[in-house]
C-alpha cells in the first residue's frame, strides 16, 4: 500500500522511527495526563498535524469508545504508515507508562497507609485537573471555531460539565447537530 507523501514544503511524512520515539515521548512525558504533552509534541514538535486538524482528531476521538490519545495514537499511525504505524504507536504510547504503572503500584502498597501519600494524591488530582483544563482552552482558541462550534463547545460543556449529564448521550444529542450546522455553514459559502 503506497504511502502519503508530504507536499512541497510541508513536513515529511514520518516514518515508524518516528512515530514510535514521538509516541514513546508523549507516554514517557505525560504524567498527570498525556494531552499537553500530546498536542506539543504531534503538533508543535513534530509537525504531524495543525492545531486545526489537531482538535479535529480529538473531536473524532473523544466520540469514540477509549482513551482520547490512544485513539489518536491509532489514527495518526494508521494515516501515515497503515496498520503497523497504528500498532507502533500504540505500543510506544503504553509501553514506559506500563513500567511506570506497575513499579509505582508495587511502591503504593507500601506506603498506601501513610496520611502523606493521600496529600500527594490530591496534589496530583490537582495538577491533573488543571493540564486538561488548560489543554481544552488552547484548542478552543486555536482551533478557529464559527459561532456555531462556540455554541456547541458551551452545550458540551453546560451538558456534561455542570449539568452531569452522560457523555453518551450528550454526543448522541450534539454530533447529529455540528453535522447540521457544518453542512449549512458549507451551503453559505
Amino acid at each position: 500500500m503506497a504511502q502519503p507523501q508530504a507536499p512541497e514544503g510541508a513536513t515529511p511524512v514520518p516514518g515508524l522511527a518516528g512515530l514510535f520515539t514521538g509516541f514513546l515521548k508523549i507516554g514517557l512525558m505525560g504524567f498527570g495526563g498525556v494531552g499537553p504533552i500530546a498536542r506539543h509534541v504531534i503538533v508543535t514538535e513534530r509537525g504531524w498535524l495543525d492545531d486545526r486538524a489537531y482538535a479535529q482528531l480529538l473531536g473524532v476521538c473523544q466520540a469514540l469508545p477509549g482513551a482520547n490519545t490512544v485513539n489518536a495514537a491509532v489514527m495518526i499511525g494508521d494515516r501515515y504508515r497503515g496498520a503497523l504505524g497504528a500498532l507502533t504507536c500504540v505500543v510506544a504510547l503504553m509501553a514506559v507508562p506500563l513500567f511506570c504503572l506497575v513499579g509505582l503500584a508495587t511502591l503504593y502498597d507500601a506506603v498506601a497507609d501513610k496520611p502523606w501519600a493521600q496529600v500527594a494524591l490530591t496534589g496530583a488530582a490537582a495538577s491533573a485537573a488543571g493540564l486538561i483544563t488548560g489543554t481544552a482552552a488552547r484548542l478552543l482558541t486555536r482551533a478557529e471555531l464559527a459561532l456555531w462550534g462556540w455554541a456547541l463547545a458551551a452545550a458540551a460543556f453546560l451538558s456534561v460539565g455542570v449539568l452531569r449529564l452522560p457523555l453518551l448521550a450528550t454526543l448522541l444529542v450534539l454530533i447529529p447537530v455540528s453535522i447540521v450546522a457544518a453542512t449549512l455553514a458549507a451551503r453559505r459559502r
